[in-house]
């Protein structure tokens, strides 16, 4: 099936007896709370992270030297962070928030990348934030599982 058809059939407007709506939560328990720790989680870092850079914590701003960030810059990287989180988090701009942290992410891996004596825990833990906040999101929102379906065995 083509993708646009996908995604119009996951935005069309549900009917009384249905409940579910394209930006709506997984059907099963299971799915909901997955989704529900993979987000509070991701959301809990990075605010963490962009609340000690924006407010200059001694060891953060420390730390962001150290990978070749000028003091000045580390507040605007915080906001940068807040302001990012705060868009994946509102549902109606969540892709957009997510697309713009996947990149905040990105250069994580490339500070790290650039270090001399990196560990390989340091380069992919950026990753792995990446993987769960795409993982939440694909699980929270309707339009991206229809988008990227997944196949079982024995679908076509």
């Amino acid at each position: 099936m083509d993708w646009r058809l996908r995604i119009a059939a996951a935005n069309r407007k549900k009917g009384p007896m249905e409940k579910e709506t394209a930006q709506s939560a997984p059907a099963s328990k299971a799915g909901l709370w997955t989704e529900r720790i993979l987000t509070g989680v991701v959301v809990l870092f990075l605010l963490f992270d962009g609340i000690t850079k924006a407010i200059k914590f001694a060891p953060i701003v420390a730390a962001s030297v150290k990978l070749g960030y000028s003091e000045s810059l580390v507040a605007g990287l915080g906001i940068v962070l807040l302001a990012c989180t705060a868009l994946y988090v509102y549902p109606r701009t969540s892709v957009l928030g997510a697309i713009l942290l996947t990149g905040y992410l990105g250069g994580a891996v490339d500070c790290q990348v650039r270090l001399p004596g990196a560990l390989a825990f340091q380069v992919l833990f950026p990753v792995v934030f990446a993987v769960l906040m795409w993982g939440g999101l694909y699980l929270r929102d309707g339009r991206l599982r229809a988008l990227f379906p997944v196949r079982t065995p024995g679908q076509g």
